[in-house]
């Protein structure tokens, strides 16, 4: 029992055992954090950026405070005009001795007068300026949801694009593996004297192309994680994963018409809108016009005995009169003119719009039948080809210059594919844009 102890104490201790557990353990404990930080990493798909957008983005809240204010304005549109108070002396001599009664005969001179004033508005007039001031913050609420769809694009287009560069960092991990096996098996066979050294060379540096370019794809990475946790308004060096999976969807339903740009786009809305608060905006100032009424009373505390007196009085203002009304004319023939600026706007946006989505399907739809080329026909002929090649180099009846061209000539297709890919996500992107489709 001593002896296995003691010969169980000196393998522990032995100093090559001793560097094998350090090893293990210091890898153990490396695969551990690792995995930990993998785990921590949340995976988001692009609808979860497109919440954590709107509920955190600066922009909304921005437009919700200005949509607050104008509500808050609008509260007060039906306040009436504030009264007029006064005080003074009225039709009183400067000798203060006459202020006095004299006789019987010849009563003091003089009061002092207290006065009120209050004008009273057109009920049609005080809802004609609610009406108008409620409507401004209709505008603002289609531009908010305008502004937010730009924000969207934004992050839809660097998503997609972090897609295609996690897919050709996959290809290039694929790459490596093969040019490294290329390299090894051709040192051998140099070594043995059955292979030429040229192939050798390029295969060593388009290996070291691939490491640049992993360079490049990590840090474009980066760049797309960072714009996107901007947009979200969150940590920039927030570090998160996500979902490569494509999607790729069908618009050939749509009827690219008026009727369904004037439905979904909020900036035509936002015109419509701006329509209707103008039309507001000019009855109400068409109501100006209308005569507005009031009432003014005076009561007078005489001097030296004369009797209590006091003064009620109408009054009637009268805008429309030609010297009154030349401004608030002006207005309603200004107003009227830019509702027609804004109703050819709205034309001129429906037009313009409807052109560039018609455009954009169209070059959609040839961007995914390339696509289906590349995946259904060019990637898998040259993928056998290259396959034949490695076959044929292991049986050596090819030399690795053969097997290296197919390896090459699939590495360039397959990047040209994801190209292509990813020139059509942001076609996608740029449609979804234009028709105001988050996700």
């Amino acid at each position: 029992m001593e002896n296995f102890k003691s010969g169980r104490w000196l393998m522990i201790n032995h100093p090559h055992i001793r560097k094998n557990m350090k090893c293990t353990l210091i890898c153990s404990y490396v695969m551990l954090a690792a995995s930990i930080v993998s785990y921590s990493q949340k995976q988001y798909r692009i609808d979860e950026i497109l919440d954590s957008i709107q509920a955190a983005n600066p922009v909304g809240k921005m437009y919700d405070a200005e949509i607050r204010s104008m509500d808050e304005a609008a509260k007060g549109a039906k306040s009436w005009m504030p009264p007029e108070v006064g005080a003074g002396f009225f039709m009183t001599p400067y000798n203060s001795q006459r202020w006095k009664k004299m006789s019987d005969m010849e009563p003091g001179m003089g009061s002092f007068m207290i006065s009120l004033q209050q004008m009273f508005p057109n009920p049609k007039k005080l809802n004609a300026d609610a009406a108008y001031m409620q409507s401004m913050s209709g505008a603002t609420r289609e531009l908010k949801a305008t502004a937010l769809n730009e924000i969207y694009a934004q992050a839809k287009k660097a998503y997609y694009e972090w897609v295609v560069i996690e897919k050709k960092q996959a290809v290039l991990n694929e790459n490596e593996k093969v040019l490294e096996f290329m390299i090894k098996n051709a040192e051998i066979r140099y070594r043995n004297g059955l292979e030429k050294i040229n192939a050798y060379y390029k295969a060593k540096a388009a290996l070291g192309n691939i490491q640049n370019m992993r360079v490049m794809l990590e840090n474009e990475s980066v760049q797309k994680r960072i714009t996107l946790n901007t947009l979200m308004f969150r940590d920039k060096d927030l570090i998160f994963t996500i979902d490569t999976t494509p999607v790729i969807k069908d618009f050939t339903n749509y009827v690219f018409d008026n009727s369904l740009f004037a439905a979904n786009r909020t900036d035509i809305k936002a015109i419509d809108r701006e329509i209707f608060t103008n039309q507001l905006r000019q009855q109400a100032e068409r109501l100006n016009l209308k005569p507005q009424f009031g009432i003014r009373y005076e009561h007078m505390v005489t001097f030296g005995a004369q009797p209590q007196q006091f003064t009620l009085m109408g009054m009637v203002r009268l805008p429309f009169v030609s010297w009154a009304s030349r401004m608030s004319k002006a207005n309603i023939e200004s107003y009227r003119w830019r509702t027609e600026a804004l109703i050819n706007q709205m034309k001129m946006l429906l037009n313009e719009v409807s052109g560039m989505a018609t455009g954009m399907r169209s070059e959609l739809e040839t961007k995914k039948k390339q696509i289906m080329l590349y995946e259904n026909n060019i990637i898998p002929a040259l993928r056998n080809n290259y396959k034949t090649m490695m076959l044929a180099y292991e049986q050596n009846t090819e030399e690795l210059f053969m097997l290296f061209d197919a390896w090459e000539t699939l590495n360039m297709t397959q990047n040209e594919y994801l190209d292509q890919l990813q020139q059509l996500q942001t076609m996608q992107v740029e449609l979804e844009r234009i028709l105001q489709i988050r996700n």
